[in-house]
């Protein structure tokens, strides 16, 4: 079992990427790791520390995409950056699992398209992270970030994307689906939203209509399509009201003599619900729709949510989710194609 990581992806690379790569070694004796990044840095990073040179290997790569740099024109100037190191080596290996990269999403996502290449039948791929919800579940968005402008017809065959994946991963037989839009109403929305609507009815999935963006967390729903603006800016507003929350109620807590005794007795139950709202413990956003498996793990990644990509990982890939993503988008008679496959 291989996977590969870019070691020079994300704000806290290569330190805790390094760090969550011996975690996952550790915790799964079957794991190869390529690491893949600047030599002499990795190997400064490992010096002094105890692991099987023969699971964890260093694969050379001068160069770093850095999160400024134009996607595309740096995936192809870029030759020996980490990250296009990374992919062309899961390229050429069909026995590696797939790859995990904190660094810039529109390289990864680029590099990922132009190289690997989309499942037959797909149009687009879509980015597809986990988030909690207040039942103690979780709830699947796809898209949030992968497609700026997108047709009903990716929204359609994100939402099957979506439902092969919620099946297998989380056992949920029937996922409920919802359409992000500005109101639960049939007739809400832009026409993006009114023609996807009209198409998610018609499929043969468990589509239950449209969903406000304050129910996104409520557990009342299993998927929530959205065109990747749409969906990128709910999941950064969700990320920046649980920052605030957090911040707000650490500043109450030291407030006063009186706030600091409530805390203290509020400290255990507090501390236990935070941390089911914890997004950074799902693991990162798969690149569902693509040939191989990647993931974008968040940019500010540290050797345990590294772990729980890399877990993450593994689970995809022992779960064939890539072939039956394929299987069902074959099955369905979709009513446009706005892209040649």
């Amino acid at each position: 079992m291989k996977i590969i990581l870019d070691a020079f992806g994300g704000d806290y690379a290569p330190t805790e990427i390094v760090k969550g790569a011996l975690l996952g070694l550790y915790q799964n004796p079957e794991l190869v790791i390529y690491l893949v990044g600047k030599q002499d840095v990795l190997e400064q990073e490992l010096n002094g520390k105890k692991y099987d040179k023969e699971r964890l290997i260093i694969v050379p790569a001068s160069d770093v995409i850095e999160f400024d740099d134009s996607p595309v024109e740096a995936i192809r100037t870029k030759k020996d950056s980490s990250m296009v190191v990374a992919i062309d080596k899961l390229k050429q290996d069909p026995e590696i699992l797939g790859l995990i990269s904190a660094g810039s999403t529109g390289a990864l996502l680029s590099g990922a398209v132009l190289k690997l290449g989309r499942i037959k039948g797909l149009n687009r791929p879509a980015l597809a992270p986990l988030l909690p919800t207040a039942t103690g579940g979780q709830v699947l968005l796809i898209d949030c970030g992968a497609n700026m402008d997108t047709k009903p017809l990716n929204l359609v065959q994100f939402a099957v994307m979506g439902s092969v994946y919620m099946k297998k991963m989380l056992n949920i037989e029937n996922p409920r689906i919802a359409l992000l839009s500005v109101g639960t109403e049939d007739s809400k929305g832009n026409e993006l939203v009114k023609e996807s609507f009209k198409q998610l009815k018609s499929l043969p999935i468990n589509f239950v209509g449209n969903m406000e963006a304050r129910d996104a967390l409520s557990g009342k729903y299993d998927i929530i399509v959205a065109d990747g603006f749409a969906g990128n800016v709910l999941l950064k507003s969700i990320e920046g009201a649980f920052k605030l929350c957090m911040e707000q109620i650490k500043g109450t807590i030291k407030s006063s003599f009186f706030a600091k005794i409530g805390g203290l007795l509020i400290k255990k139950p507090l501390k236990k619900t935070l941390k089911r709202f914890d997004y950074h413990s799902f693991g990162g956003s798969p690149l569902l729709g693509t040939k191989r498996i990647v993931i974008k793990a968040h940019g500010s990644s540290k050797a345990k949510e590294t772990l729980i990509a890399i877990n993450q990982l593994i689970e995809i890939g022992s779960k064939n989710i890539n072939k039956d993503i394929e299987t069902a988008l074959s099955e369905i008679q979709f009513g446009e194609q706005d892209e040649a496959n």
